[in-house]
């Protein structure tokens, strides 16, 4: 069995954004860990939280999930505050980083090489405005070939910079315009079921 964190970052705007979508995808991703007899927690950052206790789920996390709406081409504002304050104190009690990984005695070591999160995995779950068409593909106005990892690097290498290993994103496009919500749900189950080795409760699962 594993432990599983899932943060939910959306941030409230009434009567514009009440957040059903990314409730709805944080509850799948807990019915799919749940249900292959993993433990899961929670925490969403709209609704406040403990710092201190905040550093000690990602201790006790084998595995943490973002579920995160993109707000202008990234997380809402809430979730970068939740970093700087969680990781800051992460570093200052050493339970998540001790430091940036370089040694004046060990050349080989490099930035990046400081954290104590080795044998966690993180990923994103993303919802966005923008179609799936958007990303990939150099003709595109906007990100110009990037993908959707691509655009949210920052966030991946502030868990990577702490030793956890990045696994590829999931994304729902379109949710405003041309939503597809259930068939969503349905790839979003098999990118776990993919990259976690989700089976049935009380068979091997998820080496985390």
């Amino acid at each position: 069995m594993a432990n599983i964190l899932i943060i939910n970052a959306h941030k409230r705007y009434e009567g514009w954004s009440e957040g059903t979508l990314n409730r709805h995808l944080a509850n799948e991703i807990d019915a799919s860990f749940a249900g292959a007899g993993h433990d899961v927690r929670h925490s969403h950052i709209d609704g406040g939280y403990d710092i201190g206790e905040e550093v000690d789920k990602h201790v006790w996390a084998d595995v943490i999930v973002l579920q995160c709406p993109v707000n202008w081409f990234g997380a809402p504002w809430i979730h970068k505050k939740y970093l700087d304050e969680v990781f800051n104190d992460g570093l200052a009690q050493k339970k998540l980083i001790t430091d940036d990984g370089r040694s004046r005695k060990d050349a080989s070591r490099q930035y990046g090489m400081g954290g104590n999160m080795q044998g966690k995995k993180f990923m994103m779950s993303l919802t966005w405005n923008a179609p799936e068409a958007a990303f990939g593909n150099p003709d595109q106005v906007l990100y110009q070939g990037k993908t959707a990892d691509d655009a949210f690097l920052h966030i991946a290498a502030c868990y990577r910079f702490c030793g956890a290993e990045i696994v590829p994103s999931f994304s729902c496009y379109d949710v405003i315009k041309a939503p597809q919500i259930e068939n969503d749900v349905v790839r979003l189950r098999a990118h776990l079921a993919a990259h976690f080795a989700l089976k049935a409760k009380n068979q091997t699962a998820l080496s985390a």
